[in-house]
């Protein structure tokens, strides 16, 4: 095969090397930093275009068709690696290997053919139909990877999508040019320079999605500690035993400053021990979760109940006025009278001694001092007159 040129331009040569060198360590960065295997895939295409261009390059330079063979070789590889990426995605591992394995076994085949065809029809005839072959990559890839809202990846896709449409202006310029001297080498070397452009529009676009990845994840990271941390600060703040809030969130709410719009009612069981001491402390620990499930199911939602410690509860009514305060109490304890221990069958009726008192226009502290006073008012005198059956005394 004659020489299509005296000499294949050295520039050329140079630009793809430096350019597929340069796009070569932009996808190995994203793939380490990633380990998304379309980046890897990537990475390795870039190698073996590198070792393309030297053998397209002696090609151009000697025309001798024995350079055909690995050029195309390479070259092949190249357009197989590529699709293996567009078959991965942008997924951390290759799912299917076979059409991948398929092409690798036709590959002595191909380049069998590609010498043939370059033997009988020219060098010119071959970077014809190689531009339709990348061309139609290019379009596979951009049609098998994912769209996205993010601007990397949009500008990903379209750098794709310009590539195919400029190996088509390729393939279509060669067939043009096809038989009319070295025009087409001319050609061939300004095509160079206009496809490192897009190459490097490709690999800083690449960059641009894997930032905006990172972006993404680092705001679901945040968004899942934000979460966590809700969740965290909640189980502090919240006794394990009862799911009531417990003193330590009694005691921040206390020291929070201004005053509570509403009723504080402090209430205390009576005997507790005598309880614990002949049922045992698992029956203790049951009274104490049902209170605590009675209490939540007779506050609102704007209410708060707390366990302030042992067999002692807090509950802040918002906006109420103290005689609906201590009738909901009355009713909460007439309940409790009807407790039923499992596993013992019979009612263990249970009593509890409370106090209230109004908080509007006073620190909650003084207000929750005096609903304990009164609850302790309250317990005395069930403990000395037993025919007592009213709420605490009035203050």
């Amino acid at each position: 095969m004659p020489p299509f040129s005296p000499a294949a331009d050295p520039a050329g040569l140079y630009i793809q090397e430096v350019g597929a060198l340069l796009f070569g360590m932009v996808f190995l960065f994203l793939y380490r930093q990633s380990r998304v295997v379309y980046f890897g895939l990537w990475a390795i295409a870039w190698v073996l275009r590198i070792l393309a261009a030297v053998f397209g390059y002696e090609l151009l330079q000697t025309g001798h068709p024995g350079w055909l063979a690995p050029y195309a070789t390479f070259e092949f590889a190249f357009v197989i690696v590529l699709i293996a990426a567009a078959r991965a995605g942008l997924g951390s591992s290759m799912g299917d290997w076979r059409t991948v394995l398929r092409l690798i076994a036709i590959l002595p085949i191909f380049v069998a053919l590609v010498w043939a065809f370059g033997r009988m029809a020219g060098i010119q005839a071959y970077h014809t139909s190689h531009a339709v072959l990348l061309a139609f990559v290019y379009i596979y890839n951009f049609v098998a990877l994912p769209k996205s809202k993010g601007m990397g990846a949009r500008a990903f896709r379209f750098s794709l999508l310009l590539l195919a449409v400029a190996f088509l202006e390729h393939a279509t310029v060669f067939l043009i040019l096809y038989g009319r001297g070295p025009g087409w080498m001319q050609y061939l070397q300004r095509e160079t320079f206009s496809d490192f452009a897009l190459h490097c529009v490709l690999a800083f676009s690449a960059m641009a999605m894997w930032s905006e990845g990172q972006i993404d994840r680092i705001r679901e990271v945040a968004a899942e500690l934000d979460h966590l941390r809700r969740e965290a600060r909640q189980t502090r703040d919240l006794d394990r035993l009862t799911g009531l809030l417990n003193q330590a969130a009694l005691e921040g709410r206390v020291e929070q400053p201004g005053e509570f719009p509403g009723v504080v009612a402090v209430c205390d069981m009576d005997n507790f021990k005598d309880v614990n001491d002949r049922h045992g402390h698992l029956v203790g620990d049951e009274i104490l979760r049902r209170i605590g499930s009675l209490l939540q199911a007779s506050i609102r939602h704007e209410d708060e109940a707390f366990r302030w410690g042992g067999d002692e509860f807090v509950i802040l009514f918002r906006n109420q006025r103290t005689d609906v305060a201590e009738k909901r109490m009355a009713e909460l304890e007439a309940r409790l009278r009807e407790f039923r221990v499992r596993g013992y069958g019979g009612v263990l009726p249970i009593s509890f001694s409370w106090g209230t008192a109004d908080a509007h226009g006073r620190p909650l502290r003084e207000a929750l001092d005096e609903a304990d006073r009164n609850m302790y008012v309250f317990k005395r005198l069930r403990a000395g007159e037993q025919p007592y059956q009213g709420g605490p005394p009035a203050r």
